[in-house]
């Protein structure tokens, strides 16, 4: 599925979406972490690698324990954002946003802001109370997510290596969401 070609559009993907949009997925991720964004890779990530791990998303999607979102300008895709379901009976209350990525050319659009908003939207109406993300800290990530009303919990010294194999601290952020916009669960006042 593709957007209109004059308009932004962010759409849910199918296993079978994702399949047909690999390429394009692949190209997204191969730039973000070229450009040195900390979303899991080294640089210089090899294309086939981030076809074959986008490949790898199919089942998971299917399965349900993966939901996935593509941002599309002029039916091309410039960001995606995912939603990882715990597979554990006591956590299913909970979700991981992973994957928020914005190429280059798609920023400055609040393309960013909007796949956020719908991953947390997607998950408040699927019965998901609390999210959860890590990003890097000091990054540009970070005030994205402050500016949405998510909260630091802390930060861990060296948890993960930039694209160019630095260790760096990632700070973690939790949001609670619910299906009426506004409140917030007892627990968390």
């Amino acid at each position: 599925m593709t957007a209109n070609a004059n308009a932004n559009a962010v759409v849910r993907l199918t296993a079978d979406q994702l399949l047909r949009s690999v390429d394009e997925l692949a190209d997204l991720l191969t730039h973000t972490v070229n450009e040195g964004a900390s979303v899991g890779f080294l640089a210089p990530l090899d294309r086939a690698a981030a076809v074959d791990w986008w490949r790898g998303r199919a089942g998971v999607l299917a399965e349900g324990g993966l939901a996935v979102w593509a941002a599309y300008v002029r039916d091309r895709i410039v960001g995606t954002v995912s939603l990882a379901f715990p597979d554990k009976p006591n956590s299913s209350h909970r979700a991981e946003v992973v994957k928020l990525m914005v190429h280059r050319e798609g920023r400055g659009r609040g393309l960013g802001r909007s796949l956020l908003a719908t991953a947390e939207r997607a998950a408040a109406e699927a019965g998901v109370t609390l999210l959860n993300l890590d990003t890097e800290t000091d990054s540009p990530a970070e005030s994205l997510y402050r500016s949405a009303g998510w909260t630091r919990a802390g930060v861990i010294p060296d948890y993960a290596r930039t694209p160019a194999g630095v260790l760096r601290p990632t700070t973690i952020f939790y949001k609670y969401v619910t299906a009426d916009e506004g409140s917030e669960p007892a627990a968390s006042r």
